[in-house]
């Protein structure tokens, strides 16, 4: 493939691939996909032997076999990863819009991709994922735990699944380590496919949608002649409250979106026991959901003399953790509109900001999974859903990883005509050659 027509199939690409603007109108459930999108016709190095194995059932690992405790740092991290995020994404929001994340979700796909990452490009991200002070064994057999921990759930009002796979080019691989790693700690499925197979990303679409309950039915849209792998997770909730509410006792109420702008909505009332929190600033409370509790749905609400702005002004991990400490029981009632709302947004500028501008550049170094790679883009869409019976939740992290040789600017060049020359006149549209001469002596 000469320069050019590579040049001109790259910006073709990336103008396609890159250049939509996102929209919030995705369907009901979880899943986060981590797309490598290498843009050049160099072979990676090859290691099919390595990949074809690991689609296959594997033998029970020790990791397997061992019963493994998380380092509560791996929680504490997540959740403030999870607050600094949220305020990043907060300072491009004017207050007009719904905006709902999954912290978990983001922090798990970013940690598959930490297992990629080396050098200056592991230490920011270790920043701003709050790594800092763990190494990676640790961390992946701390996320292995919490997984195992998260998915022991007897009670039958909460269903929880989180799923992870990993789809690779068959023509292509990647380090041997870092797909191990995968499908040890993060027990992701892996899997060969014929890329060039039109039939290939419904194969992906269709694991998707068997771990998300049918609420995701399509994450690929296609597959782009220079993508070489996905890295997806799955993740769905549904839980039952504890006590549900009484669906005769919804009713139109008021909704205030602002304090001159209100709205007729139907609101969901109850009394009863709940844990309860109550400050100058706010009341909180904790609807729980199945028979013990273990998951449960916090309503942070300002009171009339102050607002969500103020509130946001105070809420980070230390606050959050102190608040946790601060709910007791206590009789009340409560009433909370019945909704459903969805919400996308790209996260490359939250993330650079944070301190992982690296990992977007040409200067990222990503080894541990193959050579030459960057991050071009972290995408999140959500999905919540509360009404009388429960909630159910989900949420999609993509991220796209190219690769930075391929970026890379050439020298500038000197082209001194001084001597004879060939020209051509060219229809770029049709390709027709209009004209062509050969000047040898020019006038």
């Amino acid at each position: 493939m000469n320069r050019q027509k590579f040049s001109d199939a790259k910006e073709n690409f990336l103008q396609r691939r890159y250049g939509v603007s996102l929209g919030r109108r995705y369907a009901l459930a979880a899943a986060s996909v981590v797309l490598f999108s290498v843009l050049g016709c160099s072979q990676v190095e090859s290691n099919k032997s390595a990949l074809a194995q690991s689609s296959l059932p594997q033998p029970e690992t020790p990791l397997q076999k061992k019963t493994l405790n998380p380092d509560t740092r791996i929680v504490e991290s997540s959740n403030k990863f999870g607050f600094k995020l949220f305020s990043e994404v907060l300072k491009d929001d004017k207050g007009e819009n719904n905006i709902f994340i999954s912290p978990s979700s983001i922090a798990i796909a970013l940690a598959m991709t930490y297992n990629g990452a080396s050098g200056s490009t592991q230490q920011a991200m270790a920043k701003t994922l709050e790594l800092q002070g763990i190494n990676l064994p640790e961390i992946n057999s701390s996320y292995a735990a919490v997984l195992k921990q998260l998915l022991e759930n007897p009670d039958a009002k909460v269903q929880l699944s989180i799923a992870n796979s990993l789809w690779a080019n068959q023509d292509v691989s990647f380090a041997p380590d870092f797909l191990k790693r995968t499908q040890d700690f993060y027990q992701a499925k892996v899997s060969n496919l014929n890329f060039k197979d039109a039939a290939a990303s419904n194969i992906i679409n269709n694991w998707v949608k068997e771990n998300t309950k049918g609420k995701i039915t399509k994450i690929v849209e296609s597959i782009e002649p220079y993508q070489v792998l996905f890295l997806i997770n799955a993740i769905y909730f549904k839980g039952n409250w504890s006590n549900e509410f009484d669906k005769s006792q919804t009713a139109q109420y008021p909704f205030y979106v602002t304090s001159s702008r209100r709205k007729q909505h139907p609101m969901m009332s109850q009394e009863g026991d709940y844990r309860y929190y109550e400050s100058k600033e706010f009341q909180a409370v904790s609807l729980p959901y199945g028979k013990d509790g273990k998951i449960s749905f916090y309503i942070f609400l300002p009171k009339q003399s102050s607002n969500l702005k103020a509130f946001y002004q105070n809420l980070n991990v230390e606050n959050w953790e102190k608040w946790m400490t601060q709910f007791n029981k206590q009789k009340g009632f409560i009433r909370l509109p019945r909704f459903k709302t969805d919400y996308e947004v790209t996260l490359n500028d939250a993330l650079k900001n944070l301190g992982m501008e690296e990992a977007f550049s040409n200067k990222a170094n990503f080894s541990g999974m193959g050579k030459n790679f960057a991050i071009s883009q972290v995408k999140h869409k959500t999905f919540l859903e509360v009404n009388e019976e429960g909630t159910e939740a989900a949420a999609a992290t993509s991220v796209g990883i190219v690769a930075t040789s391929l970026r890379d600017e050439p020298e500038p060049f000197r082209m001194i005509v001084d001597r004879p020359f060939f020209c051509a006149i060219r229809d770029n549209q049709t390709g027709n050659v209009l004209f062509m001469g050969s000047i040898i002596d020019p006038q």
